[in-house]
C-alpha cells in the first residue's frame, strides 16, 4: 500500500526530471466561482500531464536488471506517453497498449517518444488481458495507469506541492478538486494530504455519465460505469475505481463530484483565456466543476488540478470558437 514515505522517496527520484508546476490565479475565475480560485497546472508538466510523474516513479523504482527487459502499459494517451518518456529517459523498450479511438496526437506522441503503440477496440477487447498476455510473451513489466503503489506514490508528489504551495499562499483549509479516472492522482493527493496538509481534502471530479467514483464513494463499495467510451473526456473514462485506490478515496476524500462535456469545454476556454494555458477535457472538469458547482464546495478558496493538456487541435479550437 501506497505511504507518504513511498511518496517522499518517489519525489527524490522525480527531482531534476519532472517540472514543480505552480499554482495560479485569476481574479476574473476568481468571480465566476464566487471564493479564491488555486490551480495546479499539470497541464505543463513533462508530456502535458501529471502522468509523467507515475511513470517515472515507477519504472525508475524497479531493479536494474528488470528495468532492462522493458516495461508495458495501457492507456488512452496520458499514462502512455508518462510511461514511454519514463522508459526513453531509462533507455529501456516500451510498449504501450492504446484504444483506437484515442485521440490522434496523444497516439503519435507516444510513438514519437520510442514507444510501441498496439491498439485495440475498448468496446471489444480486455486491455488488462492483452496488456498481461504481452508481458508474459515478452518478460515485460507492466507499469498499470492507477491501481499500482509506485504510480499512486509518483502521483502524490502532487500533492506535496500544493501542500506547500497552498501553505505559502496562507490557505489551510479548502476541498482540492482532482481530475478523477481510475484515482491514482486523486488518491495520491489524498494520502500527501493527509499527512502535510490535513485541512485540505481532496474530492474526485468525473464527466457525467462516467462518475463511477462519486457514485461508488456514495454506495460504498465499487460501482462500475455502464459505458467505456463515448466521452469526449477519454483521459479519465475508466470501467471503475481500482482496487488499491478506492480504500484510500473511501477514507480520505469527500464526496464526488460531476460535470457535463460543455462545462468542460467552457473550462477549457476559460483556462487559455484567464490563465494562458492549453488542458484537455479530462483535464478540465476539476476547474469545472470549481467554477460552475460553487454550491458543492465549501470554505473561501478552493483548489483545482488542471490534470492534462493533450487535446487535439480541432476539439480545442471548437472549445475556444464557442465559448471564447
Amino acid at each position: 500500500m501506497t505511504s507518504i514515505t513511498m511518496i517522499e522517496a518517489a519525489a527524490g527520484r522525480l527531482n531534476g526530471h519532472a517540472r514543480r508546476t505552480p499554482l495560479l490565479t485569476s481574479p476574473f475565475l476568481d468571480e465566476i466561482a464566487g471564493r479564491r480560485v488555486l490551480v495546479k497546472p499539470e497541464c505543463l508538466q513533462v508530456t502535458g500531464s501529471f502522468k509523467f510523474r507515475g511513470g517515472w516513479s515507477a519504472v525508475s523504482a524497479l531493479a536494474p536488471e528488470v528495468r532492462a527487459k522493458g516495461v508495458i502499459a495501457f492507456s488512452s494517451g496520458n499514462h502512455a506517453q508518462g510511461v514511454a518518456a519514463a522508459a526513453k529517459g531509462h533507455g529501456v523498450p516500451a510498449v504501450i497498449i492504446m484504444p483506437s479511438d484515442a485521440p490522434k496526437l496523444k497516439i503519435d506522441n507516444t510513438r514519437a517518444l520510442g514507444a510501441e503503440v498496439v491498439l485495440y477496440d475498448r468496446a471489444k477487447e480486455d486491455r488488462d488481458a492483452l496488456g498481461a498476455k504481452l508481458a508474459a510473451e515478452r518478460g515485460l513489466t507492466l507499469i498499470k495507469p492507477f491501481d499500482e503503489p509506485l504510480v499512486i506514490a509518483g502521483q502524490g508528489t502532487t500533492g506535496l506541492e500544493i501542500a506547500a504551495q497552498a501553505a505559502e499562499l496562507g490557505v489551510t483549509e479548502a476541498d482540492v478538486l482532482v481530475c478523477c479516472g481510475g484515482g491514482g492522482l486523486t488518491s495520491g493527493i489524498a494520502l500527501a494530504l493527509e499527512a502535510k496538509a490535513p485541512g485540505l481534502r481532496a474530492r474526485p471530479v468525473e464527466p457525467e455519465g462516467f462518475d463511477d467514483v462519486a457514485r461508488s464513494l456514495k454506495a460504498g463499495t465499487i460501482q462500475r460505469n455502464d459505458r467505456l467510451s463515448g466521452s469526449i473526456c477519454d483521459a479519465i473514462v475508466t470501467p471503475q475505481p481500482g482496487d488499491i485506490t478506492f480504500p484510500i478515496l473511501k477514507r480520505l476524500c469527500g464526496p464526488g463530484l460531476a460535470v457535463s462535456e460543455d462545462e468542460a469545454m467552457r473550462a477549457m476556454a476559460l483556462a487559455f483565456l484567464r490563465l494562458k494555458i492549453v488542458i484537455e477535457p479530462g483535464g478540465a472538469v476539476a476547474l469545472a466543476a470549481a467554477l460552475f458547482r460553487p454550491e458543492a464546495v465549501a470554505g473561501d478558496a478552493v483548489i483545482a488540478v488542471a490534470s492534462g493538456g493533450n487535446v487535439d487541435a480541432d476539439l480545442f479550437r471548437q472549445a475556444l470558437e464557442r465559448y471564447a
